[in-house]
């Protein structure tokens, strides 16, 4: 979890300077840890805060708006000394091993806390050579918190140690702090556009058409086996190819929403050719702004090509330089450099996707290579690329209206631009979903948004999407949904909008089976997504999958552990494994209160904690009734509480709550599925019986 790797959405527009803790001034260590090991890194800290010993800790510290990673970098330069968590799933944490090599480049006194008996590695035998160690023994952690912290106090006392102490074991402890909302709203930021691929706060679908896999010609791998629950890795294509994000070679630097939004725009045109693998936005720019290099990054990506550029541009002139690489040899297989004016952007990105169609020998049908959205206004193209640039750092209502504001600007600019209204109608949604507009009014002007897109371009399958996302979030009209997602799919069948849309559907309706192929299939195309594993993980969930469950939200974890709603989820999911105690630590780790207080009331009622759960409940209905009677009448439910859960249920139903969708699916509600009241519930959703 914390003190590990992954990046934050910044609050404004653009990417801005990260406002970072000074940990010099406040904080005495920096505390790794590995996301399986956050029990235990929130009760070390706590004892050492109890002592007197500030920590810093993520994403405890990390500031709202904060890079995630640079907010670790500027935490371990700050820091007095570098506390290890050590263990078997530490030792095989990437993101750990780099907090490591950065306290030891900064010559950062380091101490090991060691809770197993996991052999090191190599490197960590290198790097923690000369590094204090500190072992942890069942029913003595008191013990060893005094000497960690007399290391700390006295610097003399980390002085090299090379023979590393033999581990015992450390009880789990309960954790801190992160927390998602209650709410669907990774469906509500869900938005669909030609150069916006589905993104969301806490759960994201992307999906693969798994018959293109089959036709392809394989390449020998040594990818890891795959969690249970989780696919297997496709074997990697010779027609495989991964668009890395485009540098801004620009002498201000300013014109990174461009470069991104070429990248994007290449992205969804090479999906669109049969027998090609490209793999989504969200994994390709997973390595934006690392050092990996091109075999590692074709490797994880499960490609065997890889396209990178740079883009220079100065007033209406423009520099786009393309290369296509072999992944194994490094071979150059085409590159080429375009001057051109702004005007002709579209035409560059056509010339692009088709060298490299060419280059990988990709066979065509006539007319079946897919041409870049164009518009007839730079101003209007420009103005899009910023909206969506705002969009994917929106994190508050203020930076959702400035995404709507851009691409109003942009459409009295070019009226005819169906995308920008595609775009337009799925923000309008997300803003009315999430109460930053009154819902009636706020779906209806998407409602509008979408019948312009798709009258301008009925063969548009987002413009498709943007109005099934109404349908199923506002109109609760699930065959209307079901009949424009199925549409989308009919115009591209790779479009991820529209399969995404298509399991939202096949989710509310009941059909598990059904949704998790999907979601599985998401995995193998986004195989770096930790949201796409957050939502398949949700899916096992309700399905009753639990071990599968928790190998989902651990790869999840491992990608971003940050990422909302993976300490919630995994708190339900220990909770239905029958560990209470192990459910309260994850629940503990979030950070939305009127999350943290659902997850509590449900885990103080398995503990038998009458107080502390009624106490809890009462928070909920005191303050959140108006946005939260849904997640209400699941406590009430769990609880055994019938009459109340249907009264909150009913109030969710008024309020058009945002989860109502779900009812069908959600494990908290069995208690209520042989009472009569709950079909007829499901007949006023007009969902199946």
């Amino acid at each position: 979890m914390a003190g590990t790797g992954g990046e934050a959405k910044t609050s404004g527009g653009a990417p801005a300077a990260p406002e970072l803790p000074d940990a010099s001034a406040s904080t005495s260590v920096f505390i790794s840890y590995a996301s399986q090991d956050a029990a235990v890194a929130g009760a070390l800290v706590e004892a050492l805060e109890r002592h007197g010993v500030g920590c810093w800790i993520a994403p405890r510290d990390v500031k709202a708006g904060a890079l995630y990673a640079d907010a670790i970098v500027r935490a371990i330069s700050g820091a007095k000394a570098f506390v290890l968590v050590l263990s078997e799933s530490a030792i095989a944490s990437s993101h750990v091993g780099k907090e490591i090599e950065r306290a030891s480049s900064k010559k950062r006194p380091v101490i090991v806390l060691r809770i197993d008996a996991a052999p090191l590695t190599p490197a960590l035998e290198y790097f923690l050579s000369e590094s204090q160690w500190v072992k942890a023994q069942t029913g003595s952690m008191e013990a060893a918190y005094a000497k960690l912290i007399d290391d700390i106090r006295d610097p003399a006392r980390t002085a090299p140690r090379n023979t590393p102490a033999v581990p015992g074991e450390v009880s789990a402890a309960t954790g801190w702090a992160a927390r998602p909302k209650l709410r669907f709203n990774w469906i509500l930021l869900a938005v669909g556009t030609v150069f916006v691929v589905a993104l969301a706060a806490v759960l994201v679908a992307k999906f693969w058409i798994s018959s293109r896999a089959a036709q392809e010609q394989p390449v020998a791998t040594t990818s890891p086996a795959p969690a249970a629950g989780v696919p297997a890795q496709p074997t990697i294509s010779e027609k495989s190819v991964a668009v890395l994000p485009f540098l801004d070679m620009s002498e201000k630097k300013d014109q990174e929403y461009f470069s991104d939004g070429l990248s994007e725009q290449l992205i969804d045109m090479l999906t669109k050719v049969p027998d090609l693998r490209v793999p989504a936005r969200t994994s390709s720019f997973y390595f934006k702004g690392k050092s990996e290099d091109i075999p590692t990054i074709a490797r994880r990506l499960m490609v065997a090509h890889v396209l990178e550029g740079s883009i220079r541009k100065s007033g209406k002139h423009l520099r786009i330089t393309a290369q296509l690489v072999r992944a194994d040899n490094g071979y150059h297989l085409w590159s080429q450099t375009y001057d051109r004016q702004l005007d002709d952007i579209f035409k560059v990105q056509d010339e692009i996707a088709g060298a490299v169609v060419k280059a990988l020998k990709v066979s065509l049908l006539e007319g079946s290579m897919p041409k870049a959205a164009g518009t007839r206004s730079t101003e209007a193209y420009t103005l899009f690329l910023q909206a969506h640039s705002i969009y994917l750092h929106a994190s508050t209502p203020a930076d959702r209206e400035k995404v709507v504001d851009y691409l109003q600007r942009s459409l009295k600019l070019d009226g005819t631009f169906a995308p920008a209204w595609a775009f337009l109608s799925s923000m309008l949604s997300a803003r009315a979903g999430l109460d930053d507009v009154p819902s009636a009014e706020g779906f209806e002007e998407a409602r509008r948004a979408a019948r312009q897109a798709l009258a301008l371009d009925p063969k548009l399958p987002n413009a498709h999407t943007a109005m099934a996302k109404i349908q199923l979030l506002h109109d609760w009209d699930w065959a209307g949904a079901q009949a424009e997602a199925k549409q989308a799919l009919e115009l591209d069948p790779g479009n991820d909008s529209a399969l995404a849309w298509t399991g939202y559907v096949a989710w509310v309706l009941g059909d598990l089976e059904k949704t998790v192929e999907f979601l599985q299939k998401g995995v193998a195309n986004d195989p770096l997504n930790a949201n796409g594993y957050l939502n398949l993980g949700t899916a096992l969930w309700d399905a009753g999958r639990l071990n599968d469950a928790q190998d989902a939200i651990r790869m999840a974890l491992d990608l971003n552990p940050t990422v909302y709603g993976a300490h919630k989820l995994a708190g339900d999911v220990k909770l239905a494994k029958g560990d209470p105690v192990a459910a309260l630590a994850e629940m503990n780790q979030e950070r939305d209160e009127e999350s943290r207080q659902h997850g509590r009331a449900l885990v103080y009622y398995a503990l038998g904690r009458r107080t502390d759960t009624d106490a809890a409940l009462a928070d909920l209905e005191s303050r959140y009734a108006t946005k939260a009677a849904y997640g209400i009448a699941e406590i009430h439910a769990v609880r055994g509480e019938l009459d109340q859960a249907f009264g909150w249920l009913d109030r969710a139903y008024q309020q058009r709550d945002a989860s109502c969708p779900w009812v069908k699916t959600s494990p908290r509600l069995k208690n209520l599925w042989p009472d009569p009241r709950f079909k007829a519930f499901l007949r006023k959703m007009k969902l199946p019986e």
